[in-house]
């Protein structure tokens, strides 16, 4: 099963980049400093931000989806990314050693199934999430935090 993770299109937040704390504050986002490596994960990279780097703290609809399950959370994202991450049949770093919950959805947005990752077989999940035909996509969590980490979509 080929599959593809993405980071969110950094055009959506480049509007963000630069902008005073206060202008900032008046949208909901919120600029911070990585302190620590990992604790900071990018969506559009999919890479965990590097000591001492800026991050813009927001929410974001990760699941717009007009069903009862449409989702929004805090996310972070590096201020001044410029390119989406693609990983094609590979892990990205933002997944690795973090506990996953994964939430199976059908093309009409749909729960279809929801699975843990605790072990970091994140590659075996995603082949038994994808076992189910009704899955079209699936929407990745840290699962500690519930904030959305990446779609995974069939290849």
């Amino acid at each position: 099963m080929s599959f593809i993770i993405s980071g969110l299109p950094p055009a959506e937040f480049q509007a963000l980049y630069g902008l005073s704390g206060e202008v900032l504050a008046r949208r909901g986002v919120l600029r911070r400093v990585a302190d620590r490596r990992p604790g900071y994960p990018c969506r559009i990279t999919l890479e965990d931000a590097a000591e001492g780097e800026p991050v813009l703290l927001l929410n974001h609809e990760s699941h717009s989806a007009p069903t009862p399950y449409r989702s929004s959370y805090a996310i972070y994202v590096r201020e001044g990314a410029r390119e989406a991450a693609a990983y094609v049949d590979d892990i990205p770093p933002v997944f690795r050693d973090r506990p996953l919950a994964f939430r199976h959805f059908n093309s009409a947005g749909m729960l279809v199934g929801a699975s843990l990752v605790v072990d970091g077989a994140v590659r075996q999940a995603i082949a038994r999430a994808f076992e189910d035909e009704r899955a079209a996509y699936i929407d990745v969590h840290n699962a500690a935090h519930g904030c959305f980490a990446a779609r995974v979509k069939r290849q």
